[in-house]
């Protein structure tokens, strides 16, 4: 492993009947997994208020799972490949399509990618959903005066067309995708671009929020905040990076936010 490797967190995070009696939301339903926002801290806590928040995209800000299904299967159907199950796309979708595509089909991956880049072409921008409180949240960031931005390992033109389609590109100071920096998550690199015009340092003042253990990895190796968010994930997911801080919902990781 790198010098970057992740270590074990100084936080346990637990699932509390307070969590679970919040107002409802679907997202706070979630049952097992990291799921709440109660933080049992090891150490002090001693977190600094965000001057900066980045996040994924795809099912951390939007909707996207059964989009990316679909595209997956009909390619599999071209290359003649047995069909994926939505579990296994949920389980298997970690790295960008420029990694991933050549483990998978070898020698014919940029036929691969072509004809998986026309298929979600096709449909992604009928299907785009937010998630519950995603609006509200990203609004309210904003008037707190903390810079966002966006750092995802969906191919760059397809998210910044997702970013304008769905009306959030003026929340956001920078969006970065997959192909726009030298490397991609978990790599610092795409990071360190989102951050590059807004004058602030990767470090203990900017928050990486994700759900999947490659953001916590990707925030832990840029030296940021990883910050989960959202609710059913396996406890395996986090086994090398566990998050700094987990939220439900994003009405509590705003709350928390305005805390500090």
């Amino acid at each position: 492993m790198s010098a970057n490797t992740c270590r074990a967190s100084n936080y346990a995070i637990r699932d509390t009947p307070q969590s679970r009696r919040q107002d409802g939301d679907p997202e706070k339903r979630g049952t097992g997994g990291v799921s709440s926002v109660s933080l049992t801290a090891a150490t002090p806590l001693r977190l600094h208020r965000p001057r900066a928040i980045l996040f994924d995209w795809d099912n951390t800000l939007v909707d996207s799972w059964a989009t990316i299904h679909e595209a997956l299967n009909f390619l599999m159907v071209a290359m003649d490949r047995p069909l994926w199950t939505i579990g296994e796309t949920r389980e298997r979708v970690r790295l960008s399509l420029r990694e991933a595509f050549p483990r998978i089909f070898g020698e014919r991956w940029e036929e691969a990618r072509d004809i998986y880049l026309g298929r979600f072409h096709a449909i992604h921008l009928e299907r785009l959903t937010a998630l519950p409180g995603r609006t509200e949240l990203l609004e309210k960031l904003s008037d707190e005066g903390i810079f966002l931005g966006v750092v995802s390992n969906k191919t760059g033109s397809l998210l910044r067309r997702e970013t304008d389609h769905i009306g959030w590109t003026m929340r956001f100071g920078a969006v970065v995708g997959a192909g726009d920096a030298p490397l991609d998550k978990p790599d610092a690199a795409p990071v360190r671009l989102a951050l590059e015009q807004s004058g602030i340092e990767p470090g203990e003042t900017v928050w990486f929020v994700g759900d999947t253990g490659l953001d916590m990895e990707c925030a832990r190796n840029s030296g940021c905040v990883p910050v989960l968010l959202g609710s059913g994930m396996s406890e395996q997911e986090f086994d090398v990076c566990p998050p700094r801080l987990a939220f439900s919902d994003c009405p509590t990781l705003f709350r928390f936010v305005q805390g500090l």
